[in-house]
């Protein structure tokens, strides 16, 4: 079987250390954003995101609201685009998320929210695009030219965008010595996952549950994202306590259980989880620190240890994007070329 190796997406996600470090030294540009955050005082945030740019603003929720105190909303782009009924947001920070800053409803979110006198702020690795114009702020990512159309570079310094942004807003200088070893984490987890071959015994799988909690929330679903991208399965993200209000029923023996389990506040329930899924025989692939997770799985990915689960995100999904790759690799399509998709999605 072909591995991933010589795959221009491989590249781009061997390229994340070193994109994320050049992030990092943008720390005044982040710093500026935050204080006119901090001097407007938002009663709320409002994000507004599409595709691999939304799983970014479910980590925001989760960041956000325990080190910051902010509730973090989602925007519905079509309220704005569609049936002109736009909410209140003038006392919101409204951030627009994007890769490339060109999609229109999320601009005119932005637009909106600054029409009606609220903080404005875009991430986006296109400092000249439209989403930057349109908003008071922008944090630009810096990673360089992503030619994948599977975002991986981009969706980590999104990540890395937001918690160099809440540590800001909280100004506290321990957060920023733990976002200077992020690159090394992500580093090590490259270096711990390999070229994940055996994903090659789950090719002929077309249906996953990809399982995450807390923080890592978020990294459930840009996993199943990108395996839906790439390896075209129906790869269904949920946190456990959804998954046992029902979708619990499809587990049967053989079926394959991506579970993202670093250590920290929500892996309390990950050893009961195990337990279930091996009564039901179930394929486990675990992306995990903890011994007694990695044991008790068909496939175990390592991660480094010792991570805050709060950067967390950014580095357990970099294990994820390669067993995507792989997954698809081992099922014969190409991860560089996903069927009737383009970089760049114009939607309103």
């Amino acid at each position: 079987m072909q591995g991933i190796q010589g795959h221009r997406l491989r590249s781009e996600i061997d390229e994340q250390p070193a994109a994320l470090a050049r992030l990092l030294g943008r720390r005044g540009e982040v710093v500026s954003a935050a204080r006119r955050i901090r001097a407007f005082r938002p009663d709320w945030v409002c994000i507004a995101a599409r595709g691999t740019s939304d799983n970014a603003a479910r980590y925001a929720q989760y960041l956000l609201g325990a080190h910051n105190g902010l509730g973090v909303g989602l925007a519905v782009p079509s309220l704005f685009t569609v049936y002109g009924a736009p909410p209140r947001l003038g006392r919101a920070l409204t951030i627009g998320i994007s890769q490339s800053g060109k999609s229109p409803d999320v601009v005119s979110v932005v637009e909106e929210a600054r029409q009606q006198g609220g903080a404005t702020l875009a991430i986006t690795n296109d400092p000249s695009s439209p989403l930057a114009a349109a908003a008071e702020a922008v944090i630009a990512l810096d990673v360089g030219v992503e030619r994948s159309i599977a975002a991986t570079k981009t969706y980590t310094a999104e990540l890395l965008a937001l918690a160099m942004l809440s540590a800001a807003i909280e100004s506290d200088p321990q957060r920023w010595e733990v976002l200077e070893h992020v690159p090394e984490w992500v580093s090590a987890a490259l270096a711990g996952a390999g070229d994940l071959a055996g994903a090659a015994a789950m090719r002929d799988s077309d249906r996953f549950l990809v399982v995450g909690r807390g923080f890592n929330y978020c990294t459930a679903f840009e996993i199943a994202l990108k395996m839906k991208e790439t390896g075209y399965v129906l790869a269904e993200p949920y946190s456990p306590p959804d998954l046992l209000h029902g979708p619990v029923a499809m587990i049967e023996s053989g079926f394959p259980v991506v579970l993202v389990a670093p250590s920290g506040r929500a892996s309390g329930d990950t050893v009961a989880l195990l337990d279930l899924l091996a009564q039901r025989r179930a394929r486990v692939v675990a992306l995990s620190d903890r011994s007694e997770v990695l044991e008790r799985a068909q496939l175990p990915v390592p991660l480094p240890r010792n991570v805050p689960e709060w950067v967390s995100p950014i580095v357990s999904v970099v294990p994820g994007q390669l067993f995507a790759s792989a997954l698809a690799v081992a099922r014969g399509f190409d991860p560089d070329a996903p069927r009737g998709l383009s970089k760049v999605t114009l939607t309103h």
